[in-house]
């Protein structure tokens, strides 16, 4: 009986999808519509063989930028130049310069030499 029932409400549920036509949205009338696109369908640009698809300015005429190139051309430039100073001036915390500091102050705290120097030997005299 509870199998029946089921049956017949899908079955119904199916004839209201088909009767409703292609005005639903659900995931069965999209199915029988063909294949969604979210860019509103299949678009395709032709090359047209230009450098970015911009045809080339007439002898004596300049190139009118758009209004984003100006803001990203000195965006991009000022960026890198600010990272590259950031870089040059970054402080030293590799451990080998830590270990290095470290080994003289307690070598200068124990009273050695942390630098070699030879020591001097007497002329032999003949």
């Amino acid at each position: 009986m509870l199998a029946s029932a089921t049956t017949r409400a899908l079955r119904r549920a199916a004839a209201l999808r088909v009767s409703a036509g292609p005005s639903t949205t659900t995931p069965a009338s999209n199915a029988t519509l063909g294949r969604r696109f979210a860019s509103h369908g299949e678009h395709y640009n032709e090359p047209s063989g230009y450098l970015f698809g911009e045809k080339p300015t007439p002898p004596g005429q300049k190139r009118v930028k758009e209004d984003w190139e100006n803001v990203w051309y000195y965006g991009f430039i000022g960026s890198m130049l600010f990272a590259g100073v950031m870089i040059y001036y970054k402080p030293d915390t590799s451990v080998q310069s830590w270990a290095l500091k470290e080994a003289k102050e307690r070598m200068e705290a124990r009273g050695e030499k942390y630098r070699y120097e030879p020591e001097s030997t007497p002329a032999a005299s003949s």
